[in-house]
């Protein structure tokens, strides 16, 4: 039996993805506000489809900065494919968020209020799913994102929380 062992290209890839997913994650929290972008209609169930905390600008400030630093990391990697991955993964991070709100709305769950698990890694799994059209990410860096990201997503937030960025510490 092969045991399993991360290399140190499973780890750049990770970053790769991770590090523009973060930023894209974090910047409607620094920058939402605004028009839902759901407009405040709901769903057959007479639930909102996603809520008020998924906003217009929310949205496009994630695709922004996670765009801002996909050209950092592409000017560092001097590779034009790193930007390329950097704004595909920030969208399927945006998009994978609104699905996990989404799913949040029909379990009864009010927005701001926590479901664990998904509120970690459903932009984790947007972008993979976006990413893996172009570059399907090895088994270790898959491990890393799944493996840091609950940890590191709930240290943010509370950062966040304390800083008065964010009402709730998740």
């Amino acid at each position: 039996m092969r045991a399993l062992l991360l290399t140190t290209q499973d780890l750049v890839a990770a970053l790769q993805i991770v590090v523009p997913i973060y930023c894209t994650n974090g910047a409607p929290v620094l920058f939402g506000g605004g028009t839902p972008i759901d407009l405040g209609r709901c769903f057959p169930d007479n639930k909102r489809v996603f809520g008020d905390h998924k906003t217009i600008r929310g949205f496009l400030s994630g695709l922004v900065v996670g765009g801002i630093v996909g050209l950092l990391e592409a000017v560092l990697g001097r590779s034009t494919r790193l930007f390329e991955l950097a704004i595909i993964a920030s969208l399927g991070a945006l998009l994978g968020d609104l699905g996990g709100a989404f799913a949040k709305r029909r379990l009864g769950i009010e927005p701001g209020r926590p479901l664990p698990g998904i509120d970690q890694l459903d932009f984790v799994v947007g972008a993979i799913v976006a990413v893996s059209w172009i570059r399907m990410p090895s088994f270790g860096s898959l491990i890393i994102l799944f493996c840091l990201t609950p940890p590191i997503h709930l240290l943010a937030n509370f950062g966040a929380y304390k800083l008065g960025l964010k009402t709730t510490y998740w």
